[in-house]
């Protein structure tokens, strides 16, 4: 079988399920930006997508739509060159946040689209407005967020089918559209992702922590309010009082991933470490910064206890694989 994977980032959510299909022997092929330099694990196809600037009071709510439009017709277009050279799948399964997937039926009406559908845009019941520290949604961003949906109902309602990780990000799809779609979770590879009791995790300070010591870990892209990082610093004083020989160890860069950076700053761990700062014993807690994937998985196998902290948003995959780890 055929199987096409599109996402600008690929492999992205793909990165278990694109080289086990090919390891079954389906002729598996991936369309991605051209601007992506992950390493191809199966066949890669790429399209160049420049991203004409919008005008923003000429589109009003629109915005987001035409952003994602252009890159729909990107796409569609450099899927219409493969299939002019003979390219046809019999299934496409493509992430639909970008709009990638919109027009792909236009190119290939024959295949079966799956589109992953991983989160929709709601004005009020999710994200927005959900920490009111950072103050109460007006009415006009009630609407924003709630417009940003329209071009992932239609990627849905275009396709055959969907697909989302958790019954909690189904759930935020309407019902309509909800029916088309089946939650199954990307998925950890457990060989890698597993206990052993052979773990150890280098510290900053040199201390070699291992299965059993008292490490508590927190892990995001970006440490940031979306994932709780404000919530996690403010409960450490207590927490670190209770147990006086734990090692916190905090993963994530000081970027933004959701949301709004502070005003003036590009990320929030300044903000929230300048705060609790002085009642912290900072020689047991330990900054990384965003750290390469053995070190990460290392970390995960000598953790005692990990605190993932989230809005109403899409799951982290460093949830699951911490309890994977053990």
């Amino acid at each position: 079988m055929k199987i096409l994977f599109v996402h600008q980032n690929f492999p992205g959510q793909f990165l278990h399920l694109a080289p086990e299909l090919a390891k079954r022997g389906h002729d598996c092929l991936a369309l991605t930006d051209a601007v992506n330099n992950r390493a191809a694990i199966i066949p890669v196809v790429k399209y160049k997508h420049e991203q004409r600037p919008v005008d923003a009071a000429a589109t009003r709510l629109g915005r987001n739509y035409t952003t994602m439009s252009d890159r729909g017709v990107t796409v569609a277009r450099a899927a219409l060159q493969m299939r002019q050279k003979g390219y046809i799948p019999d299934v496409i399964f493509g992430h639909s946040g970008w709009g990638e997937t919109r027009f792909l039926k236009e190119v290939w009406p024959e295949a079966k689209l799956i589109v992953y559908a991983e989160f929709y845009y709601r004005g009020r019941g999710a994200d927005v407005g959900f920490d009111l520290e950072f103050g109460q949604p007006s009415f006009d961003q009630v609407m924003i967020a709630q417009g940003r949906a329209t071009y992932l109902g239609q990627a849905l309602a275009h396709a055959d089918a969907g697909l989302s990780p958790t019954e909690w990000q189904a759930s935020t799809y309407p019902d309509p559209l909800r029916k088309m779609i089946t939650v199954i979770h990307d998925g950890v590879d457990t060989a890698v992702m597993a206990p052993t009791p052979e773990a150890r995790f280098t510290l900053p300070n040199g201390v070699v922590v291992k299965p059993g010591d008292e490490v508590l870990t927190f892990v995001n892209r970006n440490l940031e309010p979306y994932r709780g990082y404000h919530i996690f610093m403010r409960a450490l004083p207590a927490v670190m009082a209770a147990r006086p020989h734990v090692q916190v160890v905090i993963v994530g860069g000081d970027e933004v991933s959701y949301g709004a950076a502070p005003k003036g700053e590009k990320g929030w761990k300044d903000r929230f470490l300048s705060e609790m700062r002085d009642q912290l014993d900072l020689s047991r807690v330990h900054f990384m910064g965003k750290v390469p994937y053995p070190n990460f998985v290392a970390l995960m196998q000598v953790s005692r206890a990990h605190a993932y902290l989230t809005y109403p948003f899409v799951l982290s995959w460093s949830m699951i694989e911490a309890m994977a780890a053990g």
